[in-house]
C-alpha cells in the first residue's frame, strides 16, 4: 500500500495521470487535489470517481498550511506535481497568478514533503512535471536535451523555470529524492478549449474564426496525452533521483499545417465539403514573445527507462477530434459554466 499524491488531477494531464494509476495500482492510495480553476473540471473523471482507491480533495497549494495538513492526514509516499497555471496568454495579462501557482506552489509541496518525509528518502520520491518552454526557443535545426541552458521567454515559462531550479535546490541542498520531466506541447482528450487544438475543434464545430498568430510557421512538438501519462508512470517508477528527462512526441508541426490537417479531419468528421473549414483561418497579431520553434529529444528516457511515444500526430488528431465530437456536452459545459453546478451537487451538496 502506497499514497500518492496528483496535484491538479482534475486538470487535462493530471486526469489522465489519475485514471492511470487509479486502474494500474488498485492496491495504492490515489488522492487527487486540485483547486478545480476554470481548467480543472472533475467531470474529467467520472469513470473513477467511486473507485475505492481513489480521493478528491479540493485545495490550494499556495496555501501552505493546508498543504501540510493534507501531508499529516494521508502519509504521502510519492508526490506527482502537476498543478499549475499553463497558459502563455494569461501569462502575459496576470503574472503575479503564475509566480503565487507555479513558485510559490511548488515550493509549499517540497517543504512539506521535507518535514514528513524527514530524510527517510526510501520508496519516496517527487516528480515534478515541467514544460519544453523552460529551455526558450530553437532556430530551423537542433533539440532540446536534458542539458540545453534554461532560456524562458514568457512569464509562464520563466514560473516554470524558477520552480524547477527550486526542485532541483532541494535535492542538492537536502538530498529530497525529486525527478523531474519536461515535456512537449500535449493534446488529446479533456484540453480545456483555450489551448490550439480544442478551440480550433470548438471553433470548427461553431463555424467561427480559426486565430493563427503571425504567419502560421511556429513549430511545436505534439505529445499525446495518454502517452505523457504512461511516461509520468514510468519516470515516478524508475527514475533516478536528482535526474531530468525530456518527454517528446517526435512530432513536429508547423502550427498552420497543422491547423490545415485539422480542418481536413474536421470536414471529414462533419460531412462537410473538402476546404470548407480550412476558409475560417484568420491570420492575426503575433503573440508577444512567441517562441519560433520547440522541439524535444526524448532519447534518454529512452535509453535510461525504456519509455517512448507510441501514437503518432495524425492518429491522434483522429482520436481527439472523435473524441470531442462524441463529448459536446463536455465541451458545451466547461465553456458554459455548468460545471460549477456539477461541482456543488457532487460535493457540496452531499
Amino acid at each position: 500500500m502506497e499514497n500518492i499524491l496528483i496535484t491538479g488531477g482534475a486538470g487535462f494531464i493530471g486526469s489522465h495521470a489519475v485514471r492511470l494509476l487509479v486502474n494500474k495500482y488498485p492496491k495504492s492510495a490515489i488522492v487527487n487535489l486540485d483547486k478545480l480553476t476554470y481548467a480543472g473540471n472533475l467531470l474529467n473523471l467520472t469513470d473513477v470517481e467511486d473507485r475505492p482507491n481513489y480521493r478528491f480533495v479540493k485545495g490550494d497549494i499556495v496555501d501552505g498550511r493546508f498543504v501540510f495538513g493534507l501531508f499529516e492526514q494521508f502519509a504521502f509516499d510519492k508526490v506527482i506535481h502537476l498543478a499549475a497555471e499553463s497558459h502563455v496568454d494569461r501569462s502575459i495579462a496576470n503574472t503575479m497568478d503564475f509566480v503565487q501557482a507555479n513558485v510559490t506552489g511548488t515550493v509549499n509541496l517540497l517543504n512539506a514533503a521535507r518535514h514528513f518525509w524527514k530524510d527517510h528518502y526510501e520508496g519516496r520520491r517527487f516528480c515534478h512535471i515541467s514544460t519544453d518552454e523552460v529551455y526558450g526557443s530553437l532556430g530551423d535545426d537542433g533539440l532540446f536535451t536534458e542539458s540545453t541552458p534554461y532560456d524562458p521567454r514568457s512569464p509562464y515559462a520563466a514560473s516554470k523555470a524558477a520552480s524547477d531550479h527550486f526542485v532541483r535546490a532541494y535535492h542538492h541542498t537536502f538530498g529530497l529524492p525529486v525527478v523531474l520531466s519536461n515535456c512537449s506541447n500535449n493534446y488529446g482528450p479533456n484540453q480545456f478549449p483555450e489551448k490550439l487544438i480544442p478551440l480550433f475543434i470548438n471553433n470548427i464545430i461553431q463555424k467561427k474564426p480559426l486565430p493563427v498568430y503571425g504567419k502560421g510557421d511556429n513549430v511545436r512538438d505534439w505529445l499525446y496525452v495518454e502517452d505523457h501519462a504512461l511516461a509520468i508512470d514510468t519516470v515516478l517508477r524508475k527514475g533516478a533521483p536528482g535526474e531530468t528527462y525530456n518527454i517528446g512526441g517526435h512530432n513536429e508541426w508547423k502550427n498552420i499545417d497543422l491547423v490545415r490537417l485539422l480542418c481536413q479531419v474536421m470536414d471529414g468528421r462533419l460531412g462537410r465539403e473538402p476546404g470548407t473549414s480550412e476558409g475560417l483561418i484568420t491570420f492575426v497579431k503575433d503573440r508577444a514573445g512567441h517562441d519560433q520553434r520547440y522541439a524535444i529529444d526524448a532519447g534518454k528516457i529512452l535509453r535510461e527507462l525504456g519509455w517512448k511515444p507510441t501514437v503518432n500526430f495524425e492518429e491522434g488528431l483522429r482520436k481527439t477530434v472523435d473524441w470531442y465530437l462524441s463529448n459536446e456536452q463536455w465541451l458545451r459545459q466547461v465553456t458554459s459554466g455548468d460545471y460549477q453546478k456539477y461541482y456543488r451537487q457532487q460535493y457540496e451538496e452531499r
